[in-house]
């Protein structure tokens, strides 16, 4: 019987890893988009261009940033999907009892909801990628030194990194790698305004890259639930008409 070859390509895939890439594309979900912005997000994402998702809970950014990043992974034969992410308003996730995976495990539970529902919900097919290292998980109190090769990387919550995060996760992306950043500005963590401030000022750097394009998400796209979709619409609506005071 003859032997697999076990030398990488030019995308640093053995023939094993191409096989195991055919395999998860056979029970992949074919998800079409909803919304108009689901769509533009699609749409850009299929022309080459780097994603930034950003507006309103429950529109589905987070599934649509992983569903987009596997589907490219297994099309395109890219080596991992790296979700990366701050993981506590400290900024230091040393603060917390354990090792860096029992810390990290507690901010997996979406990610392994998203996945199991794009393979079947196959709940396991998530342990099972971390184990092989087609998706791993980072957090930005370990990135330092890292170059992010050939992957495809979902920053997600962004609204809760401050600008050096965002700064020193766009300055890992390597050659071959594409990247998503998925979270609502609105939405941040941070009391400090300056912090806050950080995040606007990222942003606008980042849409005047080439190749990047920015999809606003409002309560329009809302597919969580209809009890969802009618807060952020009163809220909105409130909001504008000066009947509420939300604290910033």
């Amino acid at each position: 019987m003859p032997r697999r070859n076990t030398k990488k390509n030019e995308n640093n895939l053995t023939d094993r890893d191409i096989d195991e890439l055919a395999v998860y594309s056979n029970n992949m979900q074919h998800i079409k988009p909803i919304t108009d912005s689901q769509k533009k997000a699609y749409e850009y994402w299929s022309k080459g261009n780097n994603l930034i998702l950003s507006g309103a809970a429950g529109s589905g950014k987070t599934f649509i940033a992983i569903y987009l990043a596997l589907q490219e992974l297994i099309n395109n034969r890219k080596k991992r999907l790296v979700i990366l992410r701050s993981v506590v308003p400290t900024r230091d996730i040393g603060f917390l009892p354990g090792t860096q995976e029992e810390k990290e495990a507690a901010y997996l539970t979406p990610y392994i909801g998203v996945v199991s529902e794009i393979f079947n919900n196959n709940p396991s097919l998530f342990t099972s990628f971390i184990k092989n290292g087609t998706i791993e998980f980072l957090t930005t109190s370990f990135i330092r030194g890292i170059t992010l090769k050939n992957a495809i990387v979902v920053v997600d919550e962004f609204q809760n990194c401050n600008f050096h995060e965002l700064d020193s996760i766009i300055t890992r992306i390597g050659k071959g790698s594409r990247v998503i950043f998925s979270g609502d500005y609105y939405q941040s963590d941070f009391t400090n305004r300056k912090e806050k401030e950080g995040i606007g000022e990222f942003l606008k750097i980042v849409e005047c890259l080439k190749h990047f394009e920015k999809v606003e998400f409002d309560w329009k796209d809302c597919v969580r639930s209809g009890m969802v979709r009618d807060y952020l619409m009163t809220k909105e609506k409130m909001v504008k008409d000066n009947t509420v005071n939300i604290p910033k």
